[in-house]
């Protein structure tokens, strides 16, 4: 039974809290009020006050959103489970006891920075360890910093930083360490950059992610002849970008020799709380201080970061910020002190052996893949699993490869790594939208470009990635290789049909994911610089318009929104069955009937305007005739009428209708005949793209027919055959809806119509034949 009621009443309302914020279920009456009162407008504080439910309503509102904010894709929020309430309650908890008194809370913050720092170093192997918790991951390399500086320059506390002129300090950090560390450490520090020395990765031997000790050595005598100060070093047990471990050992050996402290950093470090630990993660048991951030590894929220260290002087210690007098200062700890007692030691291990079963999963099933290449420290064990795309080449290909790139190698090789760079890049945002849970993300490395990474102990706790997400993710890969190495393939067709097509100008873009961009020329004709722009992009607007109206698989868009091409077409990823030729000469065909049209409507209003006039001068014309056909009295208002009422005069309708075709001006007197004698032209048929492909029913645009293909099995195209078969053997109908119905039937009622005319005038004589035919024809005219 819980003695302290203000404890158990603050446990109640955490959890009633809690439950309100993670309830997404809001009310229907609550979203109309949302709609019309926007929550997150600031406003004036209100002199009355809230009680506790309206201020924790408006929270949820502010971390979900408005509705109309809200994008298609759902937000993932971290898995907060029990144990990231005890990290929270931890938060509420250090409030209230800062209210106690002295004594009581000098004695409870040292319990409970003891007992957190204790279970720590026996938990990762770091025997005789003090702890420092800090929020920023950066501030405890920093407080190990100033505790260094203090102790090799004894006169530090008295002179400040006059004692580092005669000697300046330098700290070595890794060439693959954080982006910024070590400017951020100066500062912090109030060094020049020139206290920064970054060395150099492995370019021979070893990994190319591992620090070059033989380079590190040379470095550091150089430094000591120079006059300067080595005094510390930041090793990775797990580089940021590809997960790699430097070689600890070595480097504690080097340091030892000048006298330098060793600092150790990385996501590798959690494997020390397992039961098999790497030689080489292991040798971080030996130096003199490590950071962890439990947080991510144990999917807890708003926890600090830790760094254990060792130091006999604990005055220095007080001197760097390390530790503190101030009891409230010790509260730290206090959310990372329940979380701990909560999982436990076996719920600890078993979380980062968790996350380390998830990448040996994926490991296992990429080695299996073909196109796929991984980079990872150790195969039997590697916490971070990153891979790439990468199509090798066959012996014959490999060698007219290796003979083009002898010729202009460094251009080849560039656009190649660009190019696999802009597919990996769409593999990883591939992979990361379609599998949410699995964490993926994209890095840049130096070496190996654009990757792929799968760190699980910073995302599995977090986003509860199991099993089954590696698997869905596995086959997420398996579906997105066979395009990639078919987009890969056909960029080179695609470029040589489109250099061979007139009118299509072809636009390299190495950092487009896809078959390429293609730009329809515009001819013109003297035209200015701003209104053929204009032109051109009308142009190729309406080409991408008309081609997104295809039925076909194929992607067209505008690319990027930033750092594109302007009046182009994009052409996203294809498959295999992709007809090259096809797709070029129906954007060829498509843009040259834009323009034509659009040069059409261009002329128009020329063509109308000079017809106009033209028709105005011939009207003139004739109503000056008409006068003088009818005479002068027919003018005259009452005289006129009298002569027409005794002598009516004929006179035939005369206009002019005006052909946009020809563009010129054309009398109506046969058309009015052709209406009264009731014979008319029959308008041509509508003529068809000579382009157009016969495709099975059902294929879709720039498709080639393959006998093997999925879309199209045996059986459908047979019942379709006998679906055709039928719809011929059916007879001929009209609804009465239709006006006129197609070429096909009126051709069948005309042969029909005649063979009965000649069955009814067999026996009539061959002189009275004709005007049967010509009946004939007339009814089948008025038909």
């Amino acid at each position: 039974k819980m003695v302290d009621p203000t404890l158990a009443e603050m446990g109640k309302n955490l959890n009633e809290a809690m439950k309100m914020l993670e309830d997404n279920q809001r009310k229907a009456e609550e979203e109309n009020e949302k709609k019309y009162a926007r929550k997150d407008i600031p406003g004036p504080l209100q002199g009355s006050g809230q009680d506790m439910v309206s201020i924790l309503q408006l929270v949820q509102n502010l971390m979900h959103g408005e509705e109309e904010e809200e994008t298609s894709q759902s937000y993932r929020l971290q898995n907060v489970g029990e144990q990231g309430h005890m990290a929270l309650l931890g938060h509420s908890l250090a409030a209230y006891i800062s209210v106690l008194d002295r004594e009581r809370l000098r004695k409870l913050t040292t319990r409970i920075l003891s007992d957190t720092t204790l279970w720590l170093c026996r938990l990762f192997r770091y025997e005789n360890g003090s702890a420092y918790y800090h929020e920023d991951d950066r501030e405890g390399l920093l407080k190990i910093c100033r505790l260094v500086i203090h102790t090799r320059y004894e006169d530090y506390t008295i002179e400040g930083f006059n004692v580092l002129y005669t000697k300046q300090p330098v700290i070595y950090i890794s060439s693959a360490a954080r982006a910024g560390l070590g400017q951020a450490l100066c500062n912090q520090l109030g060094l020049p950059l020139s206290c920064m020395c970054r060395v150099p990765c492995n370019t021979m031997f070893g990994s190319q992610h591992q620090m070059d000790v033989a380079l590190l050595d040379r470095l550091i005598k150089d430094d000591v002849e120079s006059g300067k100060l080595p005094l510390l070093l930041v090793a990775n047990a797990g580089t940021p970008g590809a997960g790699h471990t430097d070689k600890l050992g070595r480097l504690k050996e080097l340091c030892e020799q000048h006298n330098m402290w060793l600092h150790v950093e990385g996501v590798n470090l959690a494997t020390l709380a397992l039961g098999y630990v790497s030689s080489s993660v292991l040798a971080a048991t030996k130096c003199d201080s490590m950071t962890l951030t439990l947080g991510s590894w144990l999917g807890l929220p708003a926890v600090p970061a830790v760094t254990l260290y060792r130091h006999e002087d604990p005055s220095l210690s007080l001197a760097a910020g390390l530790t503190s007098n101030q009891p409230v200062e010790k509260l730290r700890a206090l959310p990372l002190w329940l979380s701990l007692q909560y999982l436990g030691h076996d719920g600890i291990v078993e979380r980062i052996k968790h996350a380390s079963q998830l990448s040996q999963r994926l490991l296992e099933n990429l080695k299996n893949l073909d196109f796929i290449k991984t980079s990872v420290e150790d195969e039997l064990s590697s916490p971070v699993v990153v891979f790439k795309f990468f199509q090798e080449y066959s012996s014959r290909d490999q060698t007219s490869h290796a003979a083009q790139a002898s010729t202009i190698q460094h251009p080849i090789i560039s656009n190649e790594r660009h190019i696999y760079d802009t597919f990996n890049q769409w593999l990883g945002e591939q992979l990361a939208q379609l599998v949410p849970a699995s964490g993926v993300d994209v890095v840049e490395l130096e070496d190996e470009g654009t990757c792929v990474r799968f760190s699980p102990l910073m995302t599995s706790a977090v986003l509860g990635t199991e099993i089954q997400d590696i698997d869905q993710l596995v086959d997420c890969l398996k579906m997105k290789i066979p395009v990639l190495t078919s987009t890969l393939q056909l960029r080179e067709e695609f470029e040589q049909e489109v250099r061979r097509t007139v009118g299509l100008l072809y636009i390299e873009d190495l950092g487009w994911p896809g078959l390429g961009v293609v730009r329809y020329n515009y001819h013109s004709d003297g035209k200015n610089d701003d209104k053929q722009e204009k032109e051109l992009e009308k142009i190729n607007t309406e080409l991408l318009k008309k081609l997104n109206e295809l039925e076909s698989d194929l992607t067209f868009s505008l690319g990027p929104e930033f750092g594109g091409q302007k009046n182009c077409v994009y052409i996203g990823m294809v498959t295999e069955d992709l007809d090259v030729s096809e797709l070029v000469e129906t954007i060829a065909a498509t843009g040259r009937e834009i323009e034509e049209n659009s040069r059409l409507l261009e002329n128009m209003t020329e063509v109308v305007r000079k017809g106009i006039q033209e028709a105005q001068l011939q009207l003139q014309k004739a109503n000056e005739e008409r006068l003088l056909e009818e005479g002068l009295l027919r003018q005259i208002p009452v005289v006129g009428s009298v002569l027409n009422w005794f002598s009516p005069f004929q006179a035939s309708a005369k206009g002019r209708t005006f052909n946009l075709t020809a563009g010129s001006l054309e009398s109506t007197e046969s058309m009015y005949i052709s209406k009264a004698q009731g014979t008319g032209t029959t308008p041509p048929p509508t003529p068809t793209s000579s382009l157009a492909k016969q495709r099975i029913p059902g294929q879709k645009a720039f498709k080639r027919s393959l006998r093997s293909s999925d879309g199209f099995s045996e059986t459908s195209s047979i019942s379709h055959c006998d679906d055709l078969e039928k719809m011929d053997q059916r007879p001929p109908t009209l609804s009465p809806s239709q006006e006129q119905g197609p070429l096909e039937t009126e051709k069948a009622e005309e042969q029909e119509e005649v063979a009965q005319a000649h069955t009814d005038t067999e026996d009539i004589h061959s002189d009275q034949s004709p005007p049967d035919c010509t009946k004939v024809e007339d009814q089948a005219s008025q038909r």
